[in-house]
């Protein structure tokens, strides 16, 4: 479960940035409604119709349901929630600061890795945070997609129907509890950068 959600987590984040990215900074080009409407689809459409349309896709492929099958449909359905995450933040910086570094001499390269890219980091980190908790708490896709595979979720399904064994409880504890204190240092953190540059 955990090495299905860092993959699919490092791959939406990086699929779905570059996506914020074409679509705050290309403009109007060829097939920009298509491209829109596929990325913002797996927001809007139900679990159970995105597991089941993955399924029919690795099965007339021929590909084996597992880890990799897991993993890309989660990456499907997670970098449409970095793609929103990174656009918003992409329409809210100061574009000046990059055309005052093009004015000093970089490339747009140079651009986008030394200006832009130090600024949209919070809201890459975070759109790679969510992706990662939605791919390990993921049942409907993972069942659809897993096949002898069984994740966190599917355990805990499979579990229930017998009577929930002391483990499902333990690990959500835990879940819990690493989830519980990554919020409050990030706050403390937050309030003493506050301070600091008060």
């Amino acid at each position: 479960t955990l090495r299905i959600g860092f993959v699919s987590a490092v791959l939406a984040t990086a699929l779905g940035t570059l996506a914020a990215v074409a679509l705050t900074r290309s403009g109007r080009f060829a097939g920009r409604r298509l491209f829109t409407g596929i990325i913002y689809a797996p927001l809007v459409m139900p679990e159970v119709i995105t597991g089941l349309s993955l399924l029919l896709l690795f099965v007339a492929t021929n590909a084996e349901r597992g880890f990799w099958t897991v993993t890309i449909a989660h990456t499907t359905v997670t970098m449409s929630f970095v793609t929103v995450v990174v656009q918003s933040r992409l329409l809210s910086f100061d574009r000046s600061l990059e055309e005052a570094a093009m004015d000093l001499g970089a490339n747009e390269l140079t651009t986008f890795r030394k200006v832009t890219l130090p600024l949209i980091a919070p809201a890459i980190l975070a759109g790679g945070l969510l992706s990662f908790a939605l791919s390990i708490d993921d049942f409907v896709i993972t069942y659809f997609n897993a096949g002898s595979n069984v994740t966190f979720p599917i355990f805990v399904w499979g579990s229930a129907q017998r009577g929930v064994p002391p483990q499902v409880n333990v690990f959500g504890t835990v879940i819990f509890v690493v989830a519980l204190t990554l919020m409050v240092v990030n706050v403390l953190y937050q309030r003493r950068r506050e301070g600091q540059a008060a």
